[in-house]
């Protein structure tokens, strides 16, 4: 009766990162290492403190301040944050500038289509 009750005690979390493009291959293997299986990879532009670079094109100079960039999606039970974090870390860190950002937010609910399946459980 009460399991909802408790089903809610349990946290879950949203890692968002964005990483360079060509570190992906050493964070997916970093994640398979700590037991994390289950993320979402887009594309993605953007800049921070890089401010993007010039270029010559044609004879012409010109600012590219938008850069490609990863955006990495993971849902995580709380047990498994700790360990994705510094999965990402190890696989994204070259010690230049630009090797991107992690975003923790609350996850509020996970439902498993197939199985209607709620909660923590949902997330596996």
């Amino acid at each position: 009766m009460l399991t909802w009750f408790y089903q809610s005690l349990k946290k879950m979390k949203l890692i968002i990162a964005y990483i360079k493009p060509e570190q992906l291959g050493d964070v997916k293997n970093e994640l398979v290492k700590s037991e994390v299986y289950r993320l979402s990879v887009t594309n993605a532009l953007g800049c921070g403190r890089q401010k993007g670079y010039s270029e010559n094109y044609r004879g012409n100079e010109r600012e590219v301040n938008l850069l490609k960039k990863v955006r990495l999606e993971i849902a995580v039970n709380d047990e498994f944050l700790e360990q994705t974090v510094e999965a990402i870390i190890r696989g994204a860190k070259t010690d230049h500038i630009g090797d991107g950002k992690i975003f923790i937010l609350n996850l509020e609910e996970c439902i498993r289509v197939r199985t209607h399946e709620t909660g923590p459980e949902a997330i596996g």
